[in-house]
């Protein structure tokens, strides 16, 4: 991640970074070490512990011409400061009828898999996926993350940028130079005849995984990254499905309202004809998510999980 905020530090000096403990720190998932030592302490900057305050600055910062990169240290606290999110940042440019632009980031750690129990462990994108005015990415790739944070950094609108914290220790080959990806698209990971799978950010690797073991059953599944959620690349999931005919997501969101919930009502609006059997989510339990490692494994979706689960759905 740190690679991801110098270059746009790096890329243009209206880019300002501020969250807690961000600077001398380097963060709390040590995320953005030697970014004070490379840009300085009135481009990185550590705040109190406020994440109103937080927020505030960074809109007031995006109004008066500069483009902040503003931290939530965990997306739970979200809701601390979210009449500022839904209710301020999303609404600007709109209420003003185009003459205010807010090009701020905010970036957040997402989801579960390190055991910091239900009010630190939240797969929240959903949240932000429901409020009109903002777009919301997760990367599930370190050249992902570079790429599609660029983009995040240089749209001219609000973006709320998750990252699943579980990916953090994960490694992948990221390119030399500038890279600059584009929101609202998605990748397809894995091309299959039988069946599409949907995932994003930390279900990306485990559907990428329970593809290869139901390879080995005779099942041949493509996976789609989503990336994006707003803009969402309808394009791709639709043409998927309609080349394989059925369609499952995996969602660390609670199961109530996920956004593979949106998904699936696209393809049923859309593709109906394409699809020889029902779209089925495999998701998290409607559920605050356990800080016990065995009951966490159990509540987020495996890839042992999504083998069972298209197995038994396909026969």
């Amino acid at each position: 991640m740190a690679r991801g905020i110098a270059q746009e530090l790096e890329h243009d000096d209206r880019v300002v970074f501020l969250g807690e403990d961000v600077a001398s720190a380097g963060g709390v998932f040590k995320s953005t070490v030697g970014l004070l030592d490379r840009f300085g302490p009135r481009r990185v900057r550590d705040t109190p512990i406020s994440e109103q305050a937080i927020l505030g600055a960074a809109m007031g910062a995006a109004m008066t011409g500069l483009r902040p990169i503003a931290e939530i240290m965990f997306s739970d606290f979200l809701a601390v400061c979210w009449d500022i999110v839904a209710n301020e940042i999303a609404k600007t440019r709109y209420m003003t009828g185009g003459q205010v632009s807010l090009p701020l980031v905010i970036r957040t750690a997402n989801g579960g898999g390190l055991r910091f129990g239900a009010q630190h462990s939240q797969a929240v994108e959903n949240w932000a996926m429901a409020v009109p005015g903002l777009k919301v990415v997760a990367p599930a790739t370190p050249r992902d993350v570079v790429g599609l944070f660029a983009a995040a950094v240089r749209d001219p609108d609000p973006v709320i940028f998750f990252e699943a914290k579980g990916l953090y220790p994960g490694k992948g080959e990221v390119p030399d130079g500038e890279i600059v990806d584009e929101l609202g698209t998605a990748r397809v990971l894995r091309n299959g005849r039988d069946c599409t799978i949907v995932a994003l950010a930390a279900m990306v690797p485990r559907a990428l995984e329970a593809a290869e073991t139901l390879a080995g059953l005779g099942i041949d599944a493509t996976v789609v990254d989503v990336r994006s959620l707003v803009p969402l690349d309808t394009r791709t999931i639709l043409e998927s499905v309609a080349a394989t005919g059925r369609l499952f997501t995996v969602e660390e969101n609670p199961r109530l309202v996920g956004w593979g919930a949106e998904v699936v009502s696209i393809v049923a609006e859309e593709a109906w004809s394409e699809l020889s059997g029902p779209a089925v989510r495999i998701t998290t339990p409607h559920v605050p998510l356990p800080s016990a490692d065995a009951l966490e494994d159990h509540a987020r979706p495996s890839a042992a999980r999504i083998v069972e689960t298209v197995r038994k759905t396909l026969g």
